[in-house]
């Protein structure tokens, strides 16, 4: 600023001196204006009426004053400078609030989903007013399942309460029990996935092929391209129980688990006991066909929300990956992308997906129910220094067209154009 005051004196006095025009003002930058200095050397021109000095008028083309804008984005203490302070508050109460109407939302929809499809007039219908039955409550329970899902979420994130106690306790029901995901193992490879977001090969939660590569895949790979649009419903099946691409989470094998103590294996297997625990007493009490109707279908509409939350976050038209030469904490965290659902799906979905580029900046220190306001935030104060074309956002209010678009078009394919290598 200090430069920028001194160059515009020395442009002062050289129009005193020399007879140039004087400073028009249009936009204001640093507590100067933006404008146009534009001269014409000519001497002073005084008469008997007018003893002042006549100067024409500058224009742009003469002298141009800009801020300097950063060119990489900005480190993460600088952002969180420009977020109110109460957007760190991890506060336990609103946390079980939320905990608690997520789990009546589960329990009463798929509660109801259970008395009709055991009743007679279920039974005594035809398969085709069953399934016009069941459908709209397994939905309504998958999306419910979907929302407990984002609770469990934020235990996994330490961000539920403070206390490591609660977190688990809320982790181990609201993932291992009600949604069948084993919460330690999912949190430690979700831990990962934050921690090398958009690196083209640490990033976990997600695989990423070169589209110019494609002809040198495995076999097994190029015919999971092929058969893709088959495969949305189970691909967090895939992802939990075979392992693809992290490493398993019910069987603990893979590169998320290389080099663990048995003592990490042992808290991970925990888990594992309550969500299969959770799945065999269900379907003990239940029978195959009920426990399919009521849980198992209501879980895929879950994992459905799941993976094409995530993979919408994750890819974008302009969306760039990293190599170890490149890649730093913030440039991932900017090639995550928010997306706007609706007000009420993103409401009702904890700002799961509007709110996504706040939590990857700061995914250990701020809860669900802080990232609208943190986001508002964000995009003022990168803004305000000229960087509001790093944040990301596209309206998707027809979000299950967009994903199948998305994936039968992309897949996890990347053009190396899109990969930053040097």
């Amino acid at each position: 600023m200090l430069v920028n005051r001194y160059c515009l004196a020395v442009v002062f006095t050289t129009t005193s001196c020399w007879g140039f025009s004087s400073l028009s003002t249009h936009t204001t930058y640093y507590g100067l204006s933006r404008s146009a200095l534009q001269s014409t050397a000519t001497p002073f021109t005084t008469t008997s009426q007018s003893p002042t000095p006549m100067q024409p008028e500058l224009d742009e083309n003469d002298l141009y004053l800009d801020p300097v804008v950063p060119k990489g984005p900005p480190k993460v203490g600088t952002i969180m400078k420009m977020l109110p302070k109460e957007t760190f508050d991890i506060h336990t109460p609103t946390s079980l609030f939320y905990f608690a109407v997520d789990s009546v939302a589960v329990l009463a929809s798929m509660g109801f989903l259970y008395t009709v499809v055991t009743s007679d007039v279920y039974h005594e219908s035809s398969w085709i007013l069953q399934a016009a039955m069941a459908a709209p409550l397994q939905i309504l329970s998958g999306f419910a399942l979907w929302c407990m899902w984002c609770i469990g979420h934020d235990a996994g994130h330490s961000v539920v309460s403070k206390s490591k106690t609660i977190n688990r306790v809320v982790g181990e029901i609201a993932h291992s029990v009600f949604c069948l995901t084993p919460f330690v193992p999912w949190a430690k490879s979700h831990k990962k996935h934050h921690l090398g977001h958009n690196h083209l090969t640490r990033d976990y939660s997600h695989q990423w092929f070169i589209r110019e590569d494609r002809d040198q895949l495995h076999p097994l790979i190029k015919h999971s391209h092929w058969s893709r649009n088959l495969q949305l419903p189970i691909l967090y099946f895939v992802y939990l129980v075979l392992g693809v691409p992290d490493g398993g989470h019910v069987w603990l094998y893979g590169r998320m688990w290389k080099g663990e103590s048995d003592a990490e294996k042992r808290n991970g297997l925990i888990s594992v006991a309550v969500s299969l625990a959770t799945a065999a007493t269900l379907w003990h009490s239940m029978g195959t066909a009920d426990f399919t109707v009521v849980c198992m279908i209501p879980w895929c509409v879950m994992s459905f929300w799941l993976f094409m939350v995530t993979y919408l976050q994750h890819h974008s038209e302009d969306g760039k990956l990293y190599t170890d030469d490149t890649f730093t904490f913030e440039k991932g965290a900017f090639e995550t992308v928010d997306r706007n659902y609706g007000k009420l799906v993103n409401r009702m979905s904890h700002h799961m997906m509007d709110g996504h580029v706040i939590h990857h900046l700061f995914f250990e220190k701020i809860p669900h129910y802080r990232l609208e306001k943190a986001t508002k935030a964000l995009v003022q104060g990168l803004e305000a220094q000229g960087q509001g074309h790093l944040y990301k956002q596209i309206d998707t209010p027809n979000f299950t067209q967009e994903i199948v678009k998305q994936f039968n078009e992309n897949w996890f394919f990347i053009n190396e154009k899109q990969v930053v290598r040097k």
